[in-house]
């Protein structure tokens, strides 16, 4: 039985040096370890040997169980390590591939030319304000001298949501309350985001639009400062030389009222395509707060004065960047949005 343990030993463990894979040598480990295996055999024929055999017998046995056990451990350490090995192989990357690129986004253009205006006038000592886009009559219409009724309303139809409440028409809204908090002390802020009308989308219109108001309010305020901030405006957005012209006009909060021109851009003022032959191009709507209004937000007309003016981003890219129709800037096209390169000021 010593012989027949010893040779039984050694195909195993031949067996298990020659075996080239893991589930050869899983074979193995069935053929000699598994439950019909001659080892598992000879452990459960230990009965039939005399009671003083058995336990020399029984240790010789256990010897060889141990012996083949841990050689399949350690080749299968092996074969799995080689594996892993192969496969690390395999699977190597290519450092020397160049790398996928990387598609990086631009700034919208109509961002650039807010945070561009922004800009300006913040290095001017003005604050940024804003306000709620779903606004109360009172505020988009009433504390900016439009009263319930007054025709002027008719110029701006309105999405309202109740008799008293509706998507603002303009950023006024954000004056009148800035007014209202500051409660006669002097205002120096400019006034972004979002307004709404009821218009029909084209190529110049849309219901949602942009729109940057600004507002100073303090004693001695003149018609020379507003235009003197226009002017360098003007510059800063077009060109060092750009000159402006205010024509008279009308809005029911400012009191004198003015639309703000600027030699175009293009042609010099000679006359083209862009100012429709005429030299100028109306950029924003501007004047000096109506006494009304001052008095309305807790200010005394007889000290206090203020200059405000309006402007549309959108009319102002359009022009900055000859782009003829406002809704590219509203369609999310890669097409167009990709034209912006991100690193212009």
């Amino acid at each position: 039985m010593e012989q027949q343990l010893e040779q039984l030993k050694q195909e195993a463990l031949q067996k298990i040096e020659t075996a080239a894979s893991v589930k050869e040598l899983n074979d193995v480990r069935v053929a000699y370890l598994g439950k019909k295996g001659p080892i598992t055999d000879l452990l459960k024929g230990m009965g039939k040997l005399p009671a003083e055999e058995r336990p020399k017998m029984g240790a010789l046995v256990n010897v060889v169980r141990e012996t083949v056990t841990t050689s399949l451990e350690e080749k299968m350490e092996l074969l799995e390590q080689q594996a892993v090995n192969e496969k690390l192989e395999k699977e190597t990357i290519d450092i020397s591939l160049p790398g996928r690129p990387v598609k990086l986004g631009n700034h919208h253009p109509l961002t650039r030319v807010v945070e561009e205006i922004e800009d300006f006038f913040i290095s001017m000592g003005y604050e940024v304000a804003e306000g709620p886009e779903v606004e109360q009559d009172y505020y988009n219409f009433e504390a900016l001298n439009l009263p319930k009724g007054h025709p002027a309303r008719d110029m701006q139809d309105s999405f309202y949501i109740t008799e008293d409440v509706l998507l603002r028409t303009h950023t006024s809204p954000v004056q009148a309350r800035t007014m209202a908090a500051k409660k006669g002390e002097p205002i120096k802020i400019i006034c972004p985001g979002k307004v709404y009308r009821r218009d029909s989308d084209d190529a110049t219109h849309s219901h949602q639009f942009t729109q940057i108001e600004g507002l100073v309010v303090g004693e001695d305020i003149r018609m020379s400062d507003l235009k003197g901030t226009l002017a360098l405006f003007a510059k800063k957005m077009f060109g060092e030389e750009r000159e402006i012209r205010l024509r008279p006009s009308f809005f029911p909060f400012t009191e004198p009222s003015v639309e703000m021109d600027i030699s175009c851009f293009k042609c010099g003022g000679s006359g083209c395509n862009v100012c429709k032959k005429t030299g100028w191009i109306e950029i924003l709507g501007a004047g000096m707060v109506h006494p009304n209004v001052l008095e309305m937000a807790g200010y005394d007309p007889s000290i206090f004065t203020g200059f405000a003016f309006g402007m549309g981003p959108e009319r102002i890219a359009m022009l900055k960047y000859g782009v003829e129709d406002i809704r590219h800037f509203f369609t999310n096209d890669m097409r167009f949005l990709s034209q912006f390169n991100r690193t212009e000021v």
